[in-house]
């Protein structure tokens, strides 16, 4: 058997240690080529010596420095790259026959998009890429003959619940709407008033899944849901009125596709991201992750509840988005980002990150956008402006 050659961006956070944790069960099929991350170097350092890569690539020039002098201290032959056209350049080398993206935010999106475009098999774990440039990255995957496999478990389990010959027609599948699953985060229950106080590491103690910080914000806020509808409209050609958000506790239905017949498939699993990346990573074939197998008696009841809109206004927002052309996800994003950002240090409260993206949505106009350059730029200015606005609001009240 021939051993797939792997590039994973964004090796040293929990999508990209769970990846080397799946492939590490299979050393007969896959074979690490190059590891990328931004800065955190001692991890990376240990992930060269145990999967000896040929490249290991660090955005941070400084943290590419010291990750070079430890490899070289210890013998490895890996060779170190730096900068941000590092992450392409490994991305996109002729040998490699699959990419994992999954470094979190706007930072992964002109990598993910070099390897759709150099036609690599892309395991999608960066939904940014889809949100700020959705009709960019899908172009770039059909004029280049790549692959795209969806990570994220929601996207990843539509996709297991989806006919195995899906083209693209909804309709035609017969298919009547996509409902994503929610866990609700950890605030699900909180009182609206305790939402002002509310610590960073409160907001990143999600209940079911372990995950980096922002995208533990995210989840908190359920902004992931609401950048997940608009990757479900891009990735499955849904209208936004296809997609439905279902709060499920649980977190083990990952996500449902219901069909005009009455038919409900649901994907289930225990909530472990090494089940949707192995799945991808062995597709079409199945291949052991290392996830314990469900225990029914030991769950007894699955919970659903529709989502209150005054406790989680992000799933208006990212629905507004969706309505303001290709420049309202980008700025979504952004906004989302920065106040994220700006939040886990201390100087925005958790109740002001949606007044700060729903006032950056307010502020850009809408309008398409013709080619990544375009897509980047809106980015910048998105962000500047919502850094202003997360600037002049007052500081989070003491807990």
């Amino acid at each position: 058997m021939n051993r797939q050659r792997l590039v994973i961006l964004g090796a040293t956070g929990s999508v990209g240690v769970n990846t080397l944790d799946v492939i590490a069960r299979h050393p007969e099929r896959f074979e690490v080529v190059a590891l990328a991350a931004n800065a955190r170097v001692e991890l990376l350092f240990e992930q060269c010596r145990c999967f000896k890569p040929r490249f290991a690539a660090l955005a941070d020039p400084t943290a590419a420095a010291e990750l070079h002098a430890r490899i070289a201290a210890a013998g490895l032959r890996t060779q170190v790259l730096a900068g941000a056209d590092a992450l392409a350049e490994v991305a996109t080398a002729p040998d490699v026959d699959a990419v994992m993206a999954a470094i979190v935010g706007a930072a992964g999106l002109p990598a993910t998009l070099a390897a759709a475009r150099a036609g690599k098999r892309v395991l999608l774990a960066n939904k940014e890429a889809l949100v700020m440039a959705g009709r960019l990255f899908l172009d770039a995957v059909r004029n280049h003959g790549a692959r795209l496999l969806p990570i994220d478990s929601e996207h990843n389990a539509i996709m297991q619940s989806l006919p195995a010959d899906f083209a693209g027609d909804l309709e035609r599948s017969g298919v009547r709407r996509i409902l994503l699953t929610a866990s609700g985060g950890p605030f699900l229950r909180t009182p609206l008033e305790r939402f002002a106080r509310v610590t960073p590491d409160e907001a990143c103690a999600h209940p079911n899944w372990v995950m980096g910080r922002k995208i533990s914000v995210d989840s908190a806020t359920m902004m992931n849901k609401g950048l997940e509808i608009i990757e479900a409209c891009v990735l499955f050609n849904a209208r936004p009125s296809q997609v439905e958000v279902v709060i499920h506790p649980q977190s083990v239905i990952h996500s449902m596709v219901e069909y005009v017949d009455g038919s409900v498939l649901a994907q289930l699993g225990n909530p472990d991201m090494r089940t949707p990346i192995a799945h991808a990573l062995g597709y079409p074939e199945r291949i052991q992750s290392g996830v314990r197998s469900l225990n029914f008696f030991e769950i007894g009841a699955l919970n659903f509840e529709a989502p209150d809109p005054l406790r989680f206004p992000c799933l208006r927002l990212a629905q507004s988005a969706l309505q303001a052309g290709e420049s309202g996800p980008v700025a979504l994003n952004a906004a989302n980002e920065v106040a994220v950002e700006s939040f886990l240090r201390g100087g925005l409260s958790f109740d002001r990150i949606p007044d700060v993206i729903e006032e950056v949505l307010t502020r850009i106009p809408a309008t398409g956008l013709a080619d990544l350059a375009q897509v980047l730029e809106l980015d910048r200015e998105a962000r500047a402006l919502a850094r202003r606005l997360a600037s002049a609001l007052p500081l989070p009240a003491k807990a």
